[in-house]
C-alpha cells in the first residue's frame, strides 16, 4: 500500500501552554532520522513509547508533570523538563552511548552464548509472571487490503431482459475498478483493561472505541462478496425473495430484496471478543508461558544462537542474541536483548526467516480457495515493575498473507417458477493487519477481584472521519503515524 510521507520539519500539531498533553518527536542527534520504540517515562512506572515515526505523546496532568525520562537501546539515557521540551520546538535528539566496554571486559573473550540462554532460561519463571495481573491497555489495529486481481461475471440469467443484464454487468465493471484503485485502510483505537487469572483464564473490559473507515471503502472479502450481490439483485424483482446456492454450500435463509433492507445500515457495535482473543494471546505469549511462540525461540533444539553484540540501555549492560532457524519446521528469525543484571529478555524482535511462512492450502481445483500466511513479524518491549518482575510495555504484531477465492453462485427465486441467475466472482490479492498494544499500567489483583469482574461482549464505537486527539485527550495513547493523521473519509 502506498504510505504518504511529509518533510521532517512539517510537524502537524503543537500546543499551546495551557494543554494539558503535549506531542514531541525524538531523533538521532547525528543522522537527524526518528528513533521509534523509546521509552518515555512520566513516572516510575508510567509513561509511552515512540511510535515508528519517532513521536510521542504525553498527557502532563494539568502541569503536575514537570520532567520526563527518556532510554532506548544504543543512546545515552536523558532527563529532560517539559518547558525545555517546548523550547526546543518539540524535538528531542539523542547522542549515541559511549562504548565503555573495554573498563567492564579485561579480555577480548565473549561470553559464551549458550550459557548466557541458560542463564535466561533458568530465570524465567523469577522474571515474568501472567497470574492474577491487571493490564490498562491501548490497542490499535490498522488494517489494509490490496485487491490485485478482481473479476464478477453473470453467467446465466435467462428471466432477466437484455438490458439489465448490460446494466448490471457495466456496474459490476465500476465496483471491480473502483475497488482497485482504492487506498483501502481502516483503523481502530480501544481503551480498556485486561485481567489475567492464568494463563487458561483471562477477561477484557472495554471502556471506548474509534474507528476510523470510510463505508464506501468497506471491501473485506465478505463485504465485496455481499456488494456484488446486491447490485446483480438490484435488477431482479424485488419484491421477492431469493435462495443462496454455491457449489457445495446452500444457505436456507431467504434473502430478501427489498430496497429497505438494502440500505439498512449496520448497528455501530464493537465485538470485544476479537480484541479478547488478540490480547489474551500476545500478553501470554510476552510472558513465555510454556505453550507460547516466545517460549519455543529460545528452544536450542529448534533454534541457534549467536552473540551479536553487547551494548547498553540506561547505563545497564545488555547483550544483543540473534537466533535462527535450526530445522525446517522451525520458521523464526530475528534478536533477544538480555539484561545482565537478572538474565531477562527486555526485548524481541522476529520475522519470518528468508522464504518461509505460516499456514498455507491451496484448494484452488476443489474449492476455489488459495491461501498463505506469508507475513509474521513483531516487536515486545518488556518493562520492570515494582514487584521485580518484567511485564510487557509495548507488542506490536504484523500478520499478512496472499488470498484467491472463486466462488459460483446460483439465485434461486422462492416462487413457483422458481427463476435462476448465475453468478461468478473471482477475488486475488492480499491483506496486511497490524495490531499495537501499548501497556500503561500495571497492577497485581486477586481472585475476589477478578470474579467480580462482567465484561460486555459488545460496546459502542465512535466512528469518525480524521483523526480526532481530542478524543483521547487525558489518555496514554500510541501516536499515529502520518498515514493515520493524513485519513479522510468521504462519509
Amino acid at each position: 500500500m502506498t504510505k504518504v510521507f511529509y518533510s521532517l520539519c512539517l510537524i502537524s500539531i503543537f500546543f499551546s501552554s495551557y494543554s494539558q498533553t503535549i506531542t514531541a518527536k525524538i531523533i538521532d542527534q547525528v543522522t537527524k532520522t526518528p528513533i521509534p520504540y523509546v521509552t518515555v517515562k512520566t513516572g516510575k512506572y508510567s509513561g509511552v513509547i515512540t511510535n515508528e515515526e519517532g513521536f510521542f505523546t504525553i498527557n502532563t496532568n494539568n502541569n503536575t508533570i514537570t520532567t520526563v525520562s527518556i532510554s532506548c537501546m544504543g543512546y545515552q539515557a536523558k532527563y529532560i523538563s517539559i518547558e525545555t521540551i517546548k523550547s526546543l520546538n518539540y524535538t528531542i535528539t539523542l547522542d549515541e552511548a559511549i562504548n565503555q566496554l573495554d573498563e567492564v571486559y579485561l579480555s577480548n573473550k565473549k561470553p559464551n552464548v549458550d550459557s548466557l540462554m541458560a542463564r535466561v532460561k533458568r530465570n524465567i519463571s523469577k522474571n515474568y509472571n501472567y497470574d492474577l495481573n491487571t493490564y490498562r491497555l491501548f490497542y490499535r489495529s490498522t488494517d489494509h487490503i490490496d485487491f490485485k486481481h478482481l473479476d464478477f461475471e453473470i453467467e446465466k440469467a435467462s428471466h432477466v431482459s437484455s438490458k439489465n443484464l448490460d446494466m448490471a454487468n457495466a456496474e459490476l465493471i465500476q465496483l471491480s475498478n473502483d475497488i482497485i484503485s482504492s487506498n483501502i485502510v481502516h483503523f481502530t483505537d480501544v481503551k480498556g483493561a485486561l485481567h489475567t487469572l492464568h494463563q487458561d483464564s483471562s477477561k477484557i473490559e472495554v471502556n471506548k472505541v474509534t474507528k476510523l473507515l470510510d463505508h464506501k471503502k468497506d471491501f473485506s472479502l465478505d463485504n465485496v462478496e455481499e456488494k456484488a450481490k446486491a447490485l446483480v439483485l438490484k435488477y431482479l424483482d424485488t419484491t421477492k425473495t431469493y435462495k443462496v446456492k454455491t457449489g457445495i454450500f446452500k444457505l436456507e435463509d431467504s434473502m430478501s430484496l427489498k430496497e429497505e433492507e438494502l440500505k439498512k445500515d449496520k448497528p455501530k457495535t464493537y465485538k470485544v471478543s476479537s480484541l479478547k482473543y488478540s490480547a489474551e494471546s500476545l500478553v501470554k505469549k510476552a510472558t513465555f508461558t510454556k505453550i507460547s511462540f516466545l517460549n519455543t525461540l529460545i528452544d536450542s533444539n529448534l533454534y541457534d544462537f549467536e552473540l551479536e553484540d553487547i551494548n547498553y540501555n540506561n547505563n545497564e549492560l545488555i547483550y544483543i542474541i540473534r537466533f535462527k532457524p535450526n530445522r525446517s519446521k522451525s520458521k523464526l528469525t530475528g534478536t533477544f536483548v538480555v539484561n545482565q543484571r537478572d538474565y531477562a529478555i527486555t526485548r524481541v524482535d522476529y520475522s519470518y526467516y528468508k522464504s518461509r511462512h505460516g499456514s498455507k492450502f491451496n484448494l484452488r481445483l476443489i474449492l476455489g480457495i488459495k491461501y498463505i500466511d506469508n507475513v509474521s513479524k513483531g516487536t515486545y518491549i518488556y518493562e520492570k515493575q515494582s514487584n521485580n518482575t518484567y511485564q510487557p510495555k509495548y507488542i506490536k504484531r504484523i500478520k499478512g498473507s496472499y488470498f484467491y477465492v472463486n466462488r459460483d453462485f446460483k439465485l434461486i427465486e422462492n416462487s413457483p417458477q422458481k427463476n435462476k441467475i448465475g453468478f461468478n466472482f473471482k477475488i486475488e490479492g492480499n491483506n496486511l493487519t497490524k495490531e499495537e498494544f501499548l501497556l500503561t499500567k500495571f497492577s497485581n489483583s486477586n481472585q475476589d477481584d477478578f470474579n467480580k469482574i462482567k465484561p460486555k461482549q459488545e460496546v459502542p464505537f465512535i466512528q469518525l472521519s480524521t483523526f480526532d486527539k481530542s478524543a483521547w485527550e487525558n489518555d496514554a495513547i500510541i501516536e499515529p503515524l502520518e498515514e493515520m493523521k493524513q485519513f479522510r473519509s468521504d462519509n
